[in-house]
Parts: structure tokens; C-alpha cells; sequence
């Protein structure tokens, strides 16, 4: 919900989450599909030069939906 309202606010957002149907259903018109519910910016699987690289891209591609408004009372996924 504090999504919502800051995008209310004029304040661009992407919400990361890995509960893509709950950020779409409150609102949400950015949201990035986290890797799980604990770690939605990273992977403690991966050896730690690939999971900071894994950070680093997942940040780039957030920063990146945000230079785009997706057409009014649609939602841009990245399902990635």
C-alpha cells in the first residue's frame, strides 16, 4: 500500500517483490519479480562474485523501469 500512495505522491516507484499478484492488486504499476520472499535482491545460492553481480543487475534493471510510465491502469512486469 505505501507504494500506491507514493506513486500518489508524483514519486516514481518500482516495487520488488516476488508476490507479483498482491503488488498488482493493490495498485502497483512497476513491479519486479524478486528471486523469493527472503531474498528478493539476491541469491545465496550463487558463489559471492555472481551474487553481488546478480544485485547489481537486478538494481540496474529497477533504476531502468523507472524512466518509463506504463500506459494508464496497466502494469509493467518484469518477470525476470
Amino acid at each position: 500500500m505505501i507504494t500506491k500512495e507514493i506513486q500518489r505522491a508524483g514519486i516514481p516507484v518500482v516495487q520488488v517483490t516476488n508476490l507479483t499478484k498482491i503488488a498488482e492488486g493493490i495498485g502497483a504499476n512497476r513491479i519486479m519479480r524478486g528471486n523469493s520472499v527472503l531474498h528478493v535482491f539476491g541469491d545465496p545460492t550463487l558463489p559471492k562474485a555472481a551474487e553481488e553481480k546478480y544485485r547489481h543487475d537486478r538494481a540496474l534493471k529497477a533504476l531502468d523501469m523507472l524512466e518509463e510510465m506504463p500506459p494508464e491502469g496497466q502494469t509493467a512486469i518484469i518477470e525476470d
